[in-house]
């Protein structure tokens, strides 16, 4: 048996954030201090939804700021009775929340793929093609800075820069300081 001290209390969350403006980060942190970044939220998008839409599951995330931004905080079992008009406004707002569910879930079946791959190499590469077919060109910006993609990755950051300095010698990838790939080759 093992015993593990931790002074944390479980947290349960009743409300999902809509970022209204700025970036948010949602992670996820051990009890050792690895991070793993599990998405981006950028304005328009919301976060925490799986847990307040859950009653009962144990919040293992924290939402950290990228950069100045406003959250608002909605209660999702308000939002998920409706009203006794059951007015159109009402309808539409459960529809949507649904379709972001369901992104959420393609965005999350995406991260299982890239860090299901077995090296960094196919780790690296794995993202890339996707970013890549999202922005349907050979030339993107990446939304992560060189931490955060290896932690997105879950992979070491030193470990990442080398195979990313190997695939520009290999003329796959060209990139700037900030990884934006300007071309991938393929082969």
């Amino acid at each position: 048996m093992i015993d593990i001290c931790c002074s944390q209390k479980p947290v349960f969350l009743f409300q999902l954030g809509l970022v209204v403006s700025g970036c948010v980060l949602v992670i996820q942190e051990d009890l050792w201090g690895h991070r793993n970044i599990l998405s981006k939220c950028h304005a328009g998008d919301f976060f925490g939804e799986p847990y307040a839409a859950s009653p009962g599951a144990v919040l293992n995330i924290s939402v950290v700021a990228d950069e100045d931004c406003e959250i608002i905080f909605l209660n999702v079992q308000k939002l998920l009775v409706t009203c006794p008009t059951a007015c159109e406004h009402h309808q539409k707002l459960i529809r949507n929340l649904v379709s972001v569910l369901a992104n959420k879930i393609l965005i999350l079946n995406d991260k299982i793929t890239h860090v299901g791959k077995r090296t960094t190499r196919d780790k690296l590469l794995s993202y890339l093609s996707a970013e890549s077919i999202r922005h349907s060109s050979l030339s993107f910006d990446i939304p992560f800075d060189r931490q955060q993609l290896a932690d997105y990755l879950c992979i070491d950051r030193a470990a990442m820069s080398t195979e990313i300095s190997k695939l520009q010698k290999e003329g796959f990838i060209k990139t700037n300081r900030n990884i934006g790939v300007q071309g991938v080759q393929t082969r």
